[in-house]
């Protein structure tokens, strides 16, 4: 089972996220909170692979939530949830650790796949904050082309991340081990000094813009 917690300071929106992730598909909440604070409490108390986090809460936003469960060094991945797609939020959401970002609006059966997806290591990101990401590289405040303390195949993996392709689909596409696709990516992440996948995409994105980088499979 992939073991859920969901923070929103609205009981019907927790209540109508019970009724989408089906446990019949592997999916077991494990715990609600109601704003920040008390969602990094729980988070350390239950241990949930996924977090599904509101944006805009009162008592502690979910930015400064998923900084803290991020200096903490908890494992969960941590999905923000939102009526709000707006650069600040996504962009601040993002850099502060989370692993995707959701709207409200998307249809239920895609917050069931983005969290199973997420389990998977996948990257978890609306089709609309897709688009959105893809306009903000347009101009690029980060300088054009490979990093330079980076090998070229390292970042044919990093380019791969940013469509949205698992692990799996790395190797299978660059004819590599699944291992060493992994070891890639650590050190990717060590050398960029980056927290996850969608952060290795956003630097991919800024690296190098265009819509064709980017897989609407990437939800």
């Amino acid at each position: 089972m992939v073991r859920v917690v969901v923070v929103d300071d609205e009981p019907l929106v927790r209540a109508g996220l019970r009724l989408v992730l089906d446990p019949a598909r592997g999916i077991e909440i494990v715990g609600e909170a109601g704003d920040g604070v008390a969602a990094l409490r729980l988070v350390r108390e239950v241990d949930p692979d996924i977090v599904l986090m509101d944006v805009r809460m009162p008592g502690g936003d979910g930015i400064e939530a998923v900084t803290r469960i991020r200096a903490a060094g908890l494992r969960c991945r941590v999905i923000m949830l939102t009526a709000f797609d707006t650069d600040g939020f996504v962009l601040g959401a993002l850099r502060a650790g989370a692993d995707g970002f959701l709207l409200k609006a998307e249809d239920p059966e895609l917050i069931e796949q983005a969290v199973l997806g997420a389990e998977d290591g996948a990257a978890v990101m609306s089709a609309a904050v897709l688009r959105r990401l893809v306009t903000l590289a347009a101009e690029p405040p980060a300088p054009a082309g490979t990093p330079p303390e980076v090998t070229e195949r390292e970042w044919e993996v990093a380019r791969l991340v940013a469509q949205g392709r698992s692990n799996a689909e790395i190797s299978a596409a660059l004819h590599l081990s699944l291992a060493t696709v992994k070891t890639h990516l650590a050190s990717l992440f060590a050398k960029l000094g980056l927290e996850n996948r969608v952060q290795l995409a956003i630097l991919v994105l800024e690296r190098e813009p265009g819509p064709g980088r980017v897989s609407p499979r990437s939800r």
